[in-house]
């Protein structure tokens, strides 16, 4: 999941990062031109077997496996593999968080001028930084108590709730007439995402298949991409029009809608169904999600470790202080304080400038590059996930953050030649922001949920996505101050350091979860639990 990615300086707003391409719509057919796929699909579909001469093909007599079952069988042999499907449009929906997180991170950018000048606080650097950054403290917020609402509520119903904090800030921040009216509508957006950020990663790696968790885990980051590709196209108006900004915020309001709506139809979490005691729920997700060969091993395997979990369903912040919690809860907030101090922030505000360097005057225009070389990463983790797996991608894409910015430093303190050093800071920039796409951004998301207990998964990630945003904070606060003092050179030379440590980092720590069940790994790590091998 990208987490972070965008900076909030309070000395005034921040050129909108695109990363990604809007509006995407995905259509699966069947031979006949038939809707094949459709919200709610509860089984997975049969193997369809299509011949050169439209001619079935012959019955294979040998027992098919629930891999064969969920694949579409093409000319020539070929096989797409469609074991995802079912799952998809419950994670799809949840992604949608990520979306009104990326809308309202690029909300501000733009219009902050007109709303300071239509508010009264109009060339006041503080106060148009503080309407941008209140939101990270509404995140913060949101983030540390979500764990326990989880715990009662479940995700789909805790997503399904939080979608109130989003669709009142949107409004109250719309009708705004004051500073303090806006500054509160802002706090109560920030709220909300700080919930989202936490329960979405959590939702998908409980819902989505094995095999897939993934590269669905992957939609986090770009759902929030597509998120501010949406603001930042809304907010082309407002350059004309100083009242934009108000259709921009109530607009944000209409996806928490959405989402609420669509949430009644999706499925609850069949491990924490499981957890409350409603087992046959639980099948009925697992059968419909997964298919009906895999209800009998994940029933064992959920109640496996809630026995040896404990029967209570609410755990407490204390139990993150014991074996193997506190390991992990350690590892969580190491991953956010080295994802954010490797100065994926810093690049991101400084690329606007770097771009200028070359020529390109537009912010905009330098906006896109930016947003089509992190959409391209976003897919190749798509691509990726599921078959190098986490620690790979984690540790690949630390050492090209590394090797980018030693490479912008070169070009910025041992200049051989003008053109030359333009040209290696735009390919520093550029690969910088496509390896921490891969890995960096993705996969800290997504790993955190996966070695966490079921049991204390949502307080584990609540405190390590708390931890993301004071470091997002203090990065935004202190970078341009620590340009200004020691030039960008020296910074940039610090991220790549940090680079290099978080890549150890994940060598020596991080264990490996591709095609791993959460039941599994949970067991691996827990030195009380009967199931690990001795």
């Amino acid at each position: 999941m990208w987490a972070g990615a965008v900076l909030y300086p309070p000395a005034g707003p921040v050129p909108a990062i695109l990363c990604g391409q809007s509006n995407p719509k995905l259509f699966i057919y069947s031979i006949n031109k038939r809707p094949l796929f459709r919200f709610g699909f509860h089984s997975p579909p049969k193997k369809l077997k299509v011949a050169a001469n439209k001619q079935q093909l012959p019955e294979l007599q040998t027992p098919r496996t629930e891999s064969e079952n969920t694949s579409l069988q093409e000319k020539g042999g070929a096989e797409i593999d469609l074991g995802w499907l079912p799952a998809f449009p419950h994670v799809f929906l949840a992604s949608m968080s990520n979306f009104l997180f990326g809308y309202h991170i690029g909300v501000m950018n733009g219009p902050i001028i007109s709303i300071s000048q239509e508010l009264g606080f109009g060339g006041n650097s503080f106060l148009e930084g503080l309407v941008v950054s209140i939101f990270i403290a509404g995140a913060f917020i949101g983030s540390i108590s979500s764990g326990s609402v989880v715990d009662k509520l479940g995700c789909r119903r805790t997503l399904q709730v939080d979608t109130i904090p989003l669709i009142l800030g949107a409004i109250i921040s719309a009708q705004a007439h004051s500073l303090d009216e806006i500054l509160w509508g802002r706090f109560l957006v920030g709220l909300g995402i700080g919930v989202n950020t936490v329960l979405v990663p959590i939702y998908i790696s409980e819902v989505a298949p094995t095999k897939y968790r993934g590269s669905m885990g992957t939609l986090c980051q770009i759902g929030t991409c597509l998120g501010i590709i949406a603001s930042l196209f809304l907010g082309i108006p407002s350059e004309n029009d100083p009242h934009w900004w108000r259709i921009m915020l109530y607009v944000a309001s209409v996806p928490g809608f959405i989402l609420t709506l669509g949430l009644q139809f999706a499925v609850e979490s069949p491990r924490w169904l499981c957890k409350v005691g409603r087992l046959n729920d639980a099948k009925d997700v697992i059968r419909n999600l997964w298919g009906p060969s895999e209800v009998d091993k994940a029933i064992v395997e959920f109640q496996s470790v809630i026995r040896n979990d404990r029967s209570d369903v609410e755990s407490s912040w204390l139990e993150l202080l014991a074996e193997p919690h506190s390991r992990v809860a350690l590892i969580g907030g190491a991953l956010f304080v080295l994802q954010q101090f490797a100065g994926i922030n810093g690049v991101l505000y400084f690329s606007s400038l770097t771009f200028q360097d070359v020529g390109i005057t537009s912010g905009a225009l330098a906006s896109l590059y930016i947003g089509l070389t992190n959409f391209a990463g976003a897919l190749s983790a798509l691509y990726l996930m599921d078959k190098q797996g986490r620690q790979r991608l984690l540790i690949g894409s630390y050492l090209g953050m590394a090797i980018s910015m030693f490479l912008a430093v070169y070009a910025i303190s041992f200049p051989v030649d003008e053109e030359l050093s333009h040209v290696l800071s735009i390919m520093g920039t550029m690969l910088y922001i496509f390896t921490f796409a891969i890995g960096a951004g993705p996969v800290t998301g997504l790993i955190i949920p996966e070695l966490s207990s079921s049991r204390t998964r949502g307080k584990i990630m609540g405190f390590s996505f708390s931890v993301h945003w004071v470091c997002n904070f203090l990065v935004g606060l202190f970078f341009l101050e620590l340009v200004e003092k020691f030039g960008v050179g020296p910074v940039y030379a610090s991220f790549g350091g940090v680079s290099l440590l978080a890549a150890a980092f994940a060598y020596y720590f991080i264990v490996e979860t591709k095609g791993r069940s959460l039941e599994e790994i949970e067991m691996s790590l827990n030195p009380n639990s009967p199931g690990k091998e001795k």
